[in-house]
């Protein structure tokens, strides 16, 4: 008796299996070379923000799930000073996708920058919130306390000194007559405060950044509230709906050893891009953004409140309409 492996009906079988595994590889084969890679290649520039801000954290993370997603794609990152810069960026074509808070964009097409009309929203990601930053002993209390004092504001071309701006108007204080204004951002004002070059600063970010972290376990430092701000910077026009009301929780920054929560205001960082964008290179990196939330958020905690119900809603700008044809293929 011949053995099982041997009998005629198993080298049909045997045969078959391989012919038929043969004319599939030769199938991949031919699609690959007719078709090609059909992800994005080229190069793409990304425009993040200030070294320790969590723009440039969460960029940095970023880049490493779209080298995988799109291992075609060459993708630059490029430091900026923050959301007006990184829509300056965008708009003169320095960079193709960047970050910015909805008020920043709100002012950028209100003041009629170039290329503003063109601008185009990906996705809304997470809340920025205001923080205002003393030493634990300092007698600030409010912004109204500020008077006199030197205060850092963020850089000309960020989104910081843009609310910093408006919370000391509605505080009833005059930016150039009223304060010393230090023109610096997160990656210098900790510094500042902490050699005694500056009172208090002003920042605009995810909870936690790692800049007031870091700061919080040399210094004694603590949150000073806003929400008593919140009606008089309504109050200035349109452009402030993009603020809302919002509370630090008490856990935000364990370093600080807070014993109760602050008020303040939060407002949404947006993924931005141009309006003639490629279709496919906005929906795979939509894709990469929305897909990285869990990774991401490990290191950078705010990214974990990106979701997928509410990044459509990007007010004021209008989707991409390669973002929309991402959230269409998602939609349950």
């Amino acid at each position: 008796m011949l053995p099982r492996s041997l009998r005629p009906g198993g080298r049909r079988a045997a045969r078959a299996a391989a012919l038929g595994a043969a004319v599939l590889a030769l199938l991949v084969w031919w699609l690959v070379s007719v078709h090609g890679d059909t992800s994005p290649a080229g190069r793409m520039t990304f425009a993040t923000g200030v070294p320790t801000g969590v723009y440039a954290k969460y960029g940095d993370l970023l880049k490493e799930d779209l080298a995988q997603d799109m291992p075609s794609l060459d993708v630059r990152l490029r430091r900026s000073q923050g959301s007006i810069d990184n829509l300056r960026q965008l708009t003169s074509r320095e960079a193709d996708f960047t970050l910015a808070t909805a008020d920043s964009v709100a002012t950028y097409r209100d003041e009629g920058k170039p290329g503003a009309g063109s601008l185009r929203a990906c996705a809304r990601l997470y809340d920025d919130y205001i923080q205002l930053v003393v030493e634990k002993g300092s007698p600030v209390q409010s912004a109204r306390d500020l008077r006199g004092l030197r205060v850092g504001v963020g850089t000309d071309d960020s989104g910081v000194q843009l609310i910093t701006r408006r919370l000391l108007k509605a505080a009833g204080l005059d930016f150039d007559k009223d304060i010393t204004p230090v023109r610096v951002g997160i990656d210098k004002m900790p510094g500042l405060l902490e050699r005694g070059k500056l009172d208090a600063f002003f920042w605009s970010g995810g909870l936690p950044t790692n800049a007031v972290q870091s700061l919080g376990l040399r210094l004694s430092i603590r949150l000073v509230q806003l929400g008593d701000l919140i009606e008089p910077l309504h109050a200035q026009g349109p452009q402030t709906r993009y603020y809302r009301a919002a509370v630090m929780p008490v856990d935000a920054y364990p370093e600080l050893r807070a014993s109760q929560a602050v008020k303040t205001l939060a407002v949404a960082n947006l993924l931005v891009t141009m309006d003639d964008a490629d279709p496919e290179l906005a929906e795979s990196v939509t894709r990469s953004v929305m897909n990285s939330r869990d990774r991401i958020g490990k290191e950078v905690h705010a990214a974990q409140k990106v979701d997928l119900r509410t990044a459509i809603f990007t007010d004021p700008l209008q989707l991409h309409a390669g973002a929309r044809r991402y959230y269409v293929s998602v939609k349950p």
